[in-house]
């Protein structure tokens, strides 16, 4: 039996398509989650976007952005506020004194280390370092600004006797205490965003 090589080819060729027909078939549907989806459009040349003008941009970051902001610069503005004024006043003659958070004493170097503590959360998160799930970033936020607020709040209300000329309260001490606030509601902020 003597065939052409045209031959033999045709013959081959009608014997495979329809098997590799039938095998297309089944493995499109056994495969169908993995099959061609349907994707928009790319962006024209021009560069111009299709969302409607009216709409907000999105923050760059995602949607944990606003609480991670508002607890770094909360952080920020805590730690800030411990070299401003706490006490300020006037003796009888002289000059008007102000004593910093710094120099009142231990209370106001903890509310400085918590700020930072607060800061070094947000970069550690940022830098990719996450810590377990058992333990939220945000709940270890709300205990330091628990934590801060309590010690602002005792040097709010005891004023150390060596500061004595100076026994009214300076604008830096209510800027903690707003710090310190602040840093609860940004580690409220962002246990709202985790749910």
């Amino acid at each position: 039996m003597s065939s052409t090589p045209v031959a033999t080819v045709g013959l081959l060729r009608a014997a495979l398509i329809p098997t590799l027909r039938s095998a297309t078939r089944e493995s499109n549907h056994e495969d169908a989650h993995t099959s061609s989806v349907a994707t928009e459009e790319p962006l024209p040349p021009s560069g111009v976007s299709r969302r409607p003008a009216d709409r907000i941009p999105a923050m760059a970051g995602g949607a944990t952005a606003l609480g991670e902001r508002a607890t770094w610069i909360s952080g920020l503005v805590l730690s800030i506020s411990v070299f401003t004024d706490w006490y300020a006043g006037s003796g009888s003659v002289g000059p008007t004194i102000a004593v910093i958070g710094w120099h009142t004493g231990t209370l106001g170097k903890l509310v400085f280390f918590i700020g930072l503590a607060v800061i070094a959360l947000v970069a550690l998160r940022e830098a990719g370092i996450e810590l377990p799930p058992t333990v939220p970033e945000s709940l270890i936020v709300i205990a330091l600004g628990s934590l801060s607020t309590i010690f602002v709040l005792i040097r709010l209300i005891s004023i150390p006797d060596e500061f004595l000329p100076a026994s009214g309260r300076g604008i830096g001490i209510w800027i903690s205490l707003l710090a310190s606030l602040a840093v609860i509601g940004a580690g409220l902020l962002t246990a709202s965003e985790e749910l």
